[in-house]
């Protein structure tokens, strides 16, 4: 199992949950700040921004390697979209390693959201 930050349409109500709906959730969480979200139409794209002063809100799921494997396909990350990354996160949370995917696109043209998705 490993622990994965969704910030997006992979939270709960989102319209990518089903593919977390035989996972575990652990809990709410929030990055550490240095991270907030793009509006990339209709799904959210987080970034590192260094003047970031309140993070991303998001929730903690356990999940299988199987489970992890259809989320890197669903971010397409072997086509550079997002990349799959340990982040930083707010106490209690900052105890342990949890990945994340990051936008690896240019946001430049992008309205910036946040911390929170929906918008």
């Amino acid at each position: 199992m490993s622990l994965i930050f969704v910030y997006g349409t992979l939270k709960r109500g989102g319209t990518n949950h089903h593919n977390l709906a035989d996972q575990v959730l652990v809990g709410a969480a929030q990055t550490s700040a240095g991270f907030c979200l793009y509006n990339v139409g209709t799904f959210p794209g987080m970034v590192r921004r260094a003047d970031d002063r309140d993070g991303v809100t998001g929730e903690i799921w356990d999940v299988t390697a199987e489970c992890l494997a259809r989320l890197d396909e669903l971010e397409d990350t072997a086509h550079g979209m997002y990349r799959r990354e340990t982040v930083p996160l707010a106490p209690p949370w900052d105890q342990g390693p949890v990945e994340t995917y990051i936008y690896l696109r240019n946001v430049k043209t992008l309205p910036h959201i946040g911390s929170n998705w929906p918008v």
